[in-house]
């Protein structure tokens, strides 16, 4: 049955779990408007844990480790609002929350440019060959100037493609723009005419960005539909000079044949923020030196990981108090 949103909740029945270590600003400002249970942790609570904490209360603030789906759901029927301390929210299962009556919320908006940043990056990065070169530096292998020394491709002037033009995709445009870069880009939602024009973007079809594209970037939500967006087919479409980006989510991107095509030279190199079964990553692509591989740090700025758990504290407190929080992911669950 359809659990209909708390409006108002007396302080002493206001309680919230934090299921891992935030910016203690966060925490500073749920106390006094609700009580915390707080997990000081860098480990991310087991999902018999998770249920346990969750007992008899009303919010939570999760992050992208913690599984929220319909079993634990039903097994925490007091909670009202999971509060998601990120943009993606593919750790939640969102239909069934709603169903259940509980709100869901994530923190967008601030991490845009953090993320733009890093993906672009990425794309100077593996494309003028950084992490080799730095390799290849500290194994004392650098013994003077050569004409072909680890030559990379050029990003000044180049097209870039990019798939998702939602507020990163758009941020990472911009940028692209700054660089002389012609910018074609797909997306299920095309742009109006007019922001096109004011980006310099170029709407084109999917096959039309991977075979044209020096450097292609991924900014689109994990659905059933982008689960491996890029795979084998997809790489053998890209010139073998191109370089992947994905600062997204990793099971858009096949892992397994993403190395091999990086190994057989079918593309030339990639950067990579996130991975398939993070934190795991595959180990054929760890052998790759042609790609840059870094650890989920898209929007690892202090000041930005700091804003979002405080939104995402905003947020649960705004849930439970009975208002719209400012966030909202299933605005249908307060019709």
């Amino acid at each position: 049955m359809r659990r209909e949103p708390v409006r108002e909740y007396p302080t002493v029945l206001r309680s919230v779990l934090v299921s891992k270590h935030v910016y203690r600003e966060a925490i500073d400002h749920l106390a006094g408007r609700v009580a915390v249970d707080y997990n000081d942790s860098d480990e991310s609570l087991s999902g018999a844990q998770l249920r346990a904490r969750l007992g008899g209360k009303q919010g939570a603030i999760c992050q992208l480790t913690d599984r929220i789906d319909a079993p634990l759901l039903d097994a925490v029927p007091d909670v009202r609002v999971v509060s998601n301390i990120a943009v993606g929210f593919d750790n939640i299962d969102v239909p069934a929350a709603t169903e259940r009556g509980v709100i869901v919320t994530n923190t967008p908006g601030v991490l845009t440019d953090t993320t733009a940043d890093l993906a672009f990056a990425l794309i100077l990065g593996a494309g003028r060959r950084i992490g080799e070169s730095e390799r290849y530096l500290r194994a004392g292998r650098y013994t003077g100037w050569r004409i072909d020394l680890l030559t990379g491709w050029d990003v000044w002037g180049a097209t870039l493609g990019i798939f998702g033009m939602g507020r990163i995709g758009q941020a990472v445009a911009r940028r692209g723009r700054g660089f002389n870069m012609r910018v074609l880009y797909h997306d299920p939602f095309r742009l109006s005419d007019d922001a096109e024009r004011e980006l310099g973007i170029e709407f084109a079809k999917k096959e039309e960005v991977l075979a044209q594209a020096d450097f292609v970037t991924l900014h689109c939500a994990l659905t059933a539909e982008t689960r491996h967006l890029v795979g084998a087919a997809e790489l053998r479409a890209m010139k073998p000079t191109s370089v992947l980006v994905n600062t997204s989510r990793g099971p858009v991107v096949d892992e397994a044949a993403l190395a091999d095509a990086l190994q057989a030279g079918t593309i030339a190199a990639a950067g990579l923020d996130v991975f398939e079964r993070e934190p795991k990553i595959h180990p054929k692509l760890l052998a790759c030196e042609n790609a840059l591989l870094v650890p989920h740090i898209a929007s690892a700025t202090v000041a930005t990981r700091r804003r979002m758990c405080v939104m995402a504290a905003e947020n649960v407190l705004a849930g439970l108090a009975g208002e719209r929080p400012p966030n909202i992911v299933n605005p249908e669950v307060l019709d």
